[in-house]
């Protein structure tokens, strides 16, 4: 059943409009709707809050803050301090006040608009720049170093530096933030969830309302949409809605709109980045000095953890001789910015990119050669974390792109074309992308399953990881399927539940699949073994010699039906369940000296892209996007292409059209579709080839296959880069653009304007 191209087990009820997501739960008749209140302010002190108008409002049942809370007023991640309602001070626009529960939704929010709140404003920081003045930071500078850069630079023949921003990222999952929380007995509370993370939101809520772990039970059968805004954010939605269940003994339920639900939540870490390169006359680096400043919001949340990410990921595909990664961590009174598909990786990469094209300008070289010339392929090279890069395929499957999309033709092509066209310029780039795999908080690389085999042979699957269109539940599924020998209709796929797999980690870090898939495959292994010895001891045969295939198990020249061997196993009192476990191997990290091996491998690909724009207007179009893309020995080829398209495709947004824009107070104005732009189909290039690398994974992982949710979106890159070198050619290559991200028409229209004033073209 593995290395299969079937379809999402969800496929049809996604098309059909029949899969099941929480706010389509019947709704029980006494439910309660929850709305929050939200802060005006970015900064300030609460004077005082007034709720008396709002507990007296038509259909009001509960009202709740600060002071309400029976445990900890607090739903963060990791450091403690995201509270679950403001307490004396706000921090940022969109910070939780208090919660209001009544019979319908429009009276909750009616309600909430009755509040008497008297603030004393505070100056807020709401950019990088302002927190580096005021010096307000979430931790102190980190640094990595691999030999003396500085040194390397400065006798390096050619030396080059420059600065990037980079922007953030809203999440914009089509289902929004949302919690049903229904009570039970002895205070126990059941939650569904739309989260990546039910054990952190299990914890959290269980924190809030000071009771152990064990009674709170958080399910969910699937999102419609993550990509790591669901990772920490949904605690807080999911202890308003069970502080509620539990204080009324009615179920409630939290359900964001659009707006609230962008001006409330994290987004992308947007980076401010400085390079400088010493190289020599070929492209090859000397040296690579880069300096990242991320502006991370109110509160740590996973901002650690992301920009660590971004400073293992500097070095994108190079193997550099010498290098030095600084980077800064600025606390400013804006949402807390968190996960988002790449954890920080994507930030990482984008400078070095840059710098690559710089190069490649300054020397009048193609930019692909200036790659080429740099890539890890010598046995024993070491990343600036200490990680000896093993099994490189990079220069391999970059040339074999090379070939498949016909770039030196098409590189010379457009050359003439440009030379022949003043107002459309077009560009080509092909990056490529390494990206490592494994949760970089080494403990949270293990994973639990469980499995029950029914006395009529089928099976029942569970695990820690959660589904979020992503194909996991199918991918997991398909490995036990394989293990017993038996059809997908024999596999029932079930929620996550922490009452079920205790202790998960998140279905994050692109580690689903290999940790999960492992567990369950455990779990099928030791209902196996014990089916197995049956076998052996009632036919005479060496366990290992039964096989498990087509729906039948064959111990010598017997054969039993799957089904028949578990019901005989089942009268000979045989257990048909198993929790399995699974720790991924070889990884470690000191995090004080930022060296060891984080990823237990890395996941490799690469991109060619060429873009059109308009240099009157700033508009700009891909044409043409041929990938290819490392899954190893893919589990499932058309799950992963399907990844691969949507990861490159979202990071193609974040790069060029997802603009997020603050005011001077602070408030979020692109907090909706009409102001706040993510692709649409149209922005589809029109010519997408996609194909998979035909190598399995060197590494013992599940059916040597690699993760494929996070690397694709790097892919990307290749766009932008793209977009600069189009803008470059307006100034035929003598002048290296000043293109920030997202590339949107204005920038590219500033920029192309600055590119015509430096190369002195009219």
């Amino acid at each position: 059943m593995v290395h299969r191209p079937l379809k999402h087990d969800s496929a049809e009820k996604h098309v059909a409009g029949t899969a099941t997501y929480i706010d389509d739960l019947p709704e029980p008749s006494n439910l309660l709707h929850v709305f929050m209140a939200m802060s005006p302010r970015a900064h300030a002190r609460v004077v005082s809050m007034d709720l008396a108008a709002v507990r007296a409002a038509p259909g009001v049942v509960d009202v709740v803050n600060a002071a309400d809370i029976p445990g900890k007023n607090d739903v963060s991640p990791v450091v403690g301090d995201d509270p679950l309602f403001a307490d004396g001070l706000v921090q940022f626009v969109g910070q939780s006040l208090f919660a209001v529960a009544a019979e319908t939704l429009a009276q909750a929010r009616a309600a909430v608009a009755l509040a008497e709140l008297v603030f004393e404003d505070l100056s807020p920081l709401l950019d990088i720049a302002a927190a580096r003045a005021a010096g307000s930071v979430i931790e102190a500078a980190q640094e990595m170093h691999l030999g003396d850069a500085p040194a390397a630079i400065a006798a390096a023949p050619h030396r080059l530096s420059g600065q990037l921003a980079i922007g953030g990222q809203d999440h914009f999952y089509l289902e929004g933030q949302i919690s049903l929380a229904t009570p039970g007995e002895d205070g126990d509370v059941h939650v569904w969830c739309s989260t990546q993370h039910p054990t952190e939101v299990q914890h959290n809520i269980a924190k809030v309302l000071g009771v152990p772990d064990h009674s709170v039970t958080v399910s969910v059968r699937r999102m419609g949409g993550g990509f790591g805004g669901k990772e920490s954010q949904p605690a807080l939605f999911a202890a308003a809605a069970a502080l509620i269940a539990t204080r009324t003994g009615r179920p409630a339920k939290v359900r964001l709109d659009r707006d609230d639900d962008m001006v409330m939540t994290g987004k992308r870490h947007d980076f401010e980045t400085g390079w400088q390169v010493g190289f020599d006359a070929e492209g090859r680096l000397a040296g690579y000095s880069v300096e990242h400043a991320s502006r991370c919001g109110y509160s740590a949340d996973l901002s650690m953890a992301i920009n660590d990410r971004a400073m293992f990921h500097s070095d994108n595909a190079y193997a550099l001789q010498t290098a030095q990664i600084v980077s800064h961590r600025f606390r400013t009174h804006t949402v807390s910015n968190t996960a988002f598909r790449g954890f920080g990786g994507p930030q990482g990469m984008v400078g070095i990119e840059r710098a690559m094209d710089a190069i490649a300008l300054h020397l009048g070289t193609d930019p692909l050669d200036v790659r080429k010339a740099n890539l890890y392929g010598v046995a024993g090279e070491q990343t600036p974390y200490g990680q000896t890069v093993d099994h490189s395929p990079a220069l391999a499957l970059i040339e074999r792109l090379e070939a498949t999309s016909d770039y030196r033709r098409r590189r010379a092509a457009i050359a003439a074309w440009n030379a022949a066209n003043p107002t459309l310029k077009r560009g080509l780039a092909l990056t490529p992308v390494k990206f490592g795999i494994s949760f970089t908080a080494t403990h949270l690389n293990q994973a639990g399953a469980l499995i029950h085999v029914y006395t009529d042979g089928s099976v029942m699957l569970n695990h820690g990881g959660t589904e979020m269109g992503q194909g996991l539940y199918q991918k997991v599924a398909q490995v036990v399927a394989q293990a017993f020998g038996i059809g997908m209709d024999r596999v029932k796929i079930t929620a996550t539940a922490t009452d079920k797999v205790p202790n998960t980690s998140a279905t994050a870090a692109s580690s689903g699949s290999d940790l999960n898939g492992m567990a369950a495959l455990d779990a099928a292994n030791q209902i196996k073994a014990r089916l197995a010895d049956f076998m052996g001891q009632e036919f005479g045969v060496d366990p290992a010699a039964v096989r498990f295939e087509g729906g039948n198990v064959h111990a010598g020249d017997e054969v039993l039906s799957f089904t028949e061997l578990a019901r005989r196993a089942w009268f000979n009192r045989i257990s048909l369940s198993a929790a399995g476990f699974y720790r991924t191997p070889k990884i470690h990290y000191d995090r004080a000296t930022h060296q060891g091996r984080p990823f237990f491998y890395y996941a490799w690909g690469a991109a060619c892209a060429e873009v059109a724009i308009d240099t009157l207007t700033g508009e700009n179009r891909c044409l043409r996007a041929d990938i290819l893309h490392d899954c190893g020995a893919s589990l499932n080829p058309a799950i992963d292409i399907g990844q691969i398209e949507g990861g490159f495709i979202q990071g193609m947004g974040w790069l060029t059209t997802e603009e997020l824009v603050w005011d001077a107070k602070g408030v979020l104005k692109t907090h909706a579709p009409s102001t706040y732009k993510i692709p649409a189909c149209s922005d589809r290039p029109p010519v997408l080839n996609i194909d998979l690398w035909d190598q399995p994974n060197p590494e013992n992982t599940i059916h040597r296959s690699k993760a494929v949710g996070e690397p694709p979106l790097m892919l990307a890159i290749s766009v932008f880069s793209a977009l600069t070198d189009a803008v470059a050619a307006v100034g035929g290559h003598r002048v290296m653009p000043d293109l920030d991200a997202p590339a949107t028409p204005e920038r590219i229209l500033m920029a192309v304007d600055d590119v015509r004033r430096r190369a002195g073209v009219a």
